[in-house]
């Protein structure tokens, strides 16, 4: 049984890891705010299951069982935040830290009920793609808000984060999943947006925020 610990380096390497598949020591330290030693030592046990390449001072390569393990640990915290969002009334900008205790539980039948009574969701509250029971996950063409030009009309389609502060400002804006967004103008100073929804009312967004929303064309 893969323990806590595993489980959460096991995501960290999923949500690092780059087109090539790989991801530094160094990288990991930073996002779990562990020591490089430690993460050194846990590498090595990954490498001892086949679930990384490890080579001193190299980057570390995930290789196909790796991804397929890292993978199925994000599909229960996804699934179990669209269980409370969809089965609960929970608000998007709730579920993260009940789906971090959530997603340890290590009964399979458990999530494969919920995704049945779910019926099989796609895709998370804020946007991202479920991984199925083998571990493949839709690849997303998106592009971040702050990368459209003026002019353009976007689907609102994910979140990049979803801590509650930057969800539950999304929601004082009244902006959702699946809203028709169109750039009126792009202030030169600051790169901020102002955007017409498609109920026509229009709303100013900095930078900062355009760069955590990911809309398709």
């Amino acid at each position: 049984m893969i323990s806590l610990t595993e489980e959460n380096y096991l995501k960290a390497i999923f949500h690092l890891r780059k087109d090539d598949n790989s991801v530094t020591v160094n990288e990991l330290s930073k996002f779990l705010n562990v020591k490089m030693p430690s993460v050194n030592n846990m590498m090595k046990k990954f490498a001892q299951k086949d679930w990384v390449i490890y080579e001193t001072y190299k980057p570390l390569i995930i290789t196909a069982l790796g991804k397929k393990e890292a993978a199925l640990i994000v599909r229960k915290h996804r699934l179990t935040e669209m269980f409370l969002v969809e089965k609960m009334n929970f608000g998007w900008e709730n579920v993260h830290e009940i789906a971090e205790q959530l997603e340890h539980v290590h009964s399979e039948m458990f999530f494969d009920k919920m995704d049945e009574l779910l019926q099989f969701p796609k895709f998370d509250p804020h946007g991202e793609p479920i991984p199925n029971k083998d571990g493949n996950i839709i690849s997303l063409d998106l592009k971040k808000l702050s990368e459209s030009k003026k002019g353009d009309t976007v689907t609102f389609s994910a979140v990049t984060v979803s801590d509650d502060d930057f969800l539950n400002y999304l929601n004082s804006k009244e902006l959702e999943l699946g809203k028709i967004l169109t750039v009126l103008d792009i202030e030169k100073y600051d790169e901020s947006m102002t955007i017409a929804k498609d109920d026509e009312s229009k709303i100013v967004l900095s930078k900062m925020v355009c760069d955590k929303i990911l809309v398709k064309v």
